[in-house]
């Protein structure tokens, strides 16, 4: 197995992945020239030369974190996340080419928020709003969703990837490195997490103290 020792226990310990992941991240002899290349040639005609990806259910990279990208990569890696294409690329990267593509990715600046093809469905908002207070995604992903070192920025992200990423975690077909996911997700129906994806989605910015409650 192409793994670091503490990258393998991990597997049997998921909780244990985020130390051993931040230290590939901080790592020497993964963060090279040539990775901006490798990226172009490898990973844009999916999710943009620039990370940011216009293809359905394809992910913006731009603005993410290198720890959590070098996380994702070693789940997609050793097949503790299921994606085809994905695995097919992962499984070839070594653990210096886990850090420098993460590394990479972490220099992508995050998209301007763009205007909405349509008209914003205040109703569908409001509500979005109240569910990201109360299941603490505001918490963790921090007040304006950018996340930091192990937690994702989800601001700006596609709602289609938001939405089939919160059903994974809801209905467990997706796992993550830790269970942080699970308790957020308890109890919600499938319309609230399709309404919490479609707020994150077209967030803009962190919601003022009192309004809308």
């Amino acid at each position: 197995m192409r793994t670091l020792a503490g990258l393998a226990c991990a597997l049997a310990a998921p909780a244990l992945l985020i130390p051993a992941t931040c230290a590939m991240a901080q790592g020497k002899g993964g963060a090279g020239d040539g990775y901006g290349q490798r990226f172009a040639a490898e990973c844009a005609a999916c999710h943009g030369a620039d990370g940011r990806s216009e293809i359905p259910g394809t992910p913006i990279l731009a603005g993410q974190h290198s720890y959590y990208a070098v996380t994702q990569l070693f789940l997609f890696r050793e097949g503790r996340r299921s994606n085809e294409a994905m695995t097919a690329v992962a499984k070839t990267m070594k653990d210096e080419d886990l850090r420098g593509f993460s590394d990479f990715i972490g220099t992508l600046p995050p998209a301007p928020a763009t205007p909405p093809a349509a008209p914003l469905d205040a109703a569908r908002m409001s509500r979005g709003k109240e569910l990201a207070q109360a299941q603490k995604c505001l918490f963790c992903h921090g007040p304006d969703l950018n996340g930091g070192q192990q937690v994702p920025r989800i601001a700006g992200q596609r709602e289609e990837y938001l939405r089939d990423s919160l059903q994974g975690f809801r209905t467990g077909k997706r796992i993550g490195y830790t269970p942080a996911m699970l308790e957020p997700l308890r109890g919600l129906s499938a319309e609230d997490v399709d309404t919490l994806a479609y707020f994150v989605a077209h967030f803009t910015g962190a919601p003022k103290e009192g309004a809308g409650n």
